[in-house]
């Protein structure tokens, strides 16, 4: 018994800081689906990577607030709906309610199959930005939770690689860890700038990170 109630405190602790959380009343104002949107706001505004007419892949992309704040800077005075400048790819292994003018693709981006298709999306264009805030249900074990985190920004800095302009900037989510020194080399050894930034959206309590890549050292063609 003294485990749940341990439990339920816990729970019920998370559950008042939500309420009380000042970006989780902002999403709800603003119309955006999850406090996230402040994440990439902020990085956005600090390092003005996303542009009109630009093309933007969103990897990880459920429930959507990155495309729905990708699709406010794509569109004439912010707006939620209406004209869009630019395009938006956005793709997560979860499905994601639609978001007007996104190409949403639902799939798991470590399968080559999804791959193929978010390419397919790409029509042989360029991506100007790609974001990710893909993450894999951590388990607590640590050298576990450090392969899988590894994994996934290899992935997408592969895919930038290969699919973004050399001009081009990556955004990904890390954790702070054992996995965090070799990442942040890997950026450092394919981007000329590299910037790490914890957003104040991001809880204090939480070891999540981002890094930022601009200007690709190399681009990898893809063989037609």
């Amino acid at each position: 018994m003294k485990v749940k109630t341990k439990s339920k405190k816990v729970n019920k602790s998370w559950l008042n800081d939500h309420v009380n959380d000042p970006y989780v009343k902002m999403a709800k104002k603003d119309g955006y689906r999850a406090r996230a949107a402040f994440k990439l706001k902020e990085i956005d505004e600090q390092l003005g990577l996303i542009k009109p007419s630009h093309l933007v892949v969103d990897l990880g992309s459920a429930p959507g607030a990155w495309s729905q704040y990708v699709r406010r800077r794509l569109s004439p005075e912010g707006a939620a709906v209406g004209t869009l400048n630019g395009t938006i790819i956005a793709l997560d292994i979860l499905p994601m309610e639609p978001v007007e003018g996104v190409q949403f693709l639902n799939g798991d981006f470590r399968e080559p199959e999804m791959l193929v298709q978010l390419e397919a999306a790409l029509q042989g264009r360029l991506a100007d930005v790609v974001v990710s805030d893909m993450a894999p249900n951590l388990s607590g074990i640590e050298s576990a939770d450090a392969a899988r985190i590894t994994h996934l920004v290899e992935l997408a800095v592969d895919f930038a690689q290969h699919h973004m302009k050399e001009e081009g900037a990556l955004v990904v989510k890390l954790f702070h860890g054992s996995s965090y020194g070799p990442l942040t080399k890997l950026f450092k050894d394919t981007f000329h700038v590299v910037k790490p930034i914890k957003p104040k959206a991001s809880r204090d309590k939480s070891s999540e990170t981002f890094l930022v890549g601009m200007g690709l050292k190399r681009r990898n063609v893809v063989n037609p």
